[in-house]
């Protein structure tokens, strides 16, 4: 794997991380969700489901790598299941923020954690195949196989996807975190914001 990394020429690292920076500086689905926890859940939450976020994006790496990705795109009717799923999901957490946000909902059952916004974030990832479709797209693009093993490159350069989303992600969640808990007072409002945030990545999730 090492051979493979120092084979790698250094101006097609250098446009990747390049291209990759910009993609992950641009608010997507990820972005949103972090965001939407941490002003739900403060700057630990929206931390913590960047790293979620981040952890979920190791699975769609691996899967590209080893062909799994390309076998499930071949599937239509797969992807349309996983896809379902995660916006069910997505829909599921948009209405516990909404209850979250009721007047007559303690303050304690209102917080979001850092341990259930990890694992929100984690869970998302998995269920958003459009992750894996765009690492199909946009890894191969940067691969030669006189660098070395085509899966090899393809774990390299999805591991800087991977580093550099997940840094930037839980930016993302922290700053809204701490955004959000300037405005701790109003907490209610909050929830209903996260929770609107939330309904609209799943809309986003069926329609796209």
């Amino acid at each position: 794997m090492l051979d493979t990394l120092m084979a790698f020429p250094p101006a097609t690292l250098v446009a990747f991380l390049l291209g990759a920076l910009v993609l992950n500086f641009t608010p997507g689905a990820d972005v949103l969700f972090a965001t939407a926890s941490g002003i739900q859940g403060g700057p630990k939450a929206g931390a913590a489901a960047g790293l979620g976020v981040g952890i979920g994006g190791i699975f769609h790496t691996c899967a590209t790598a080893f062909g799994l990705g390309a076998l499930v795109a071949a599937h239509p009717g797969a992807l349309d299941v996983v896809r379902w799923f995660g916006a069910a999901y997505l829909l599921y957490i948009a209405w516990r923020s909404w209850q979250a946000g009721r007047p007559d909902t303690s303050a304690a059952g209102a917080a979001l954690t850092p341990r259930e916004a990890f694992r929100r974030g984690t869970l998302t990832n998995l269920l958003n195949p459009k992750v894996m479709l765009f690492m199909l797209a946009y890894l191969p693009q940067f691969t030669d196989p006189a660098i070395g093993p085509i899966w090899q490159q393809m774990l390299i350069l999805g591991g800087i996807v991977f580093c550099t989303g997940t840094l930037v992600t839980m930016g993302y969640g922290a700053t809204a975190g701490w955004l959000g808990a300037r405005l701790a007072g109003r907490m209610g409002v909050l929830n209903r914001v996260a929770a609107v945030m939330f309904g609209g990545l799943a809309a986003k999730l069926v329609l796209d």
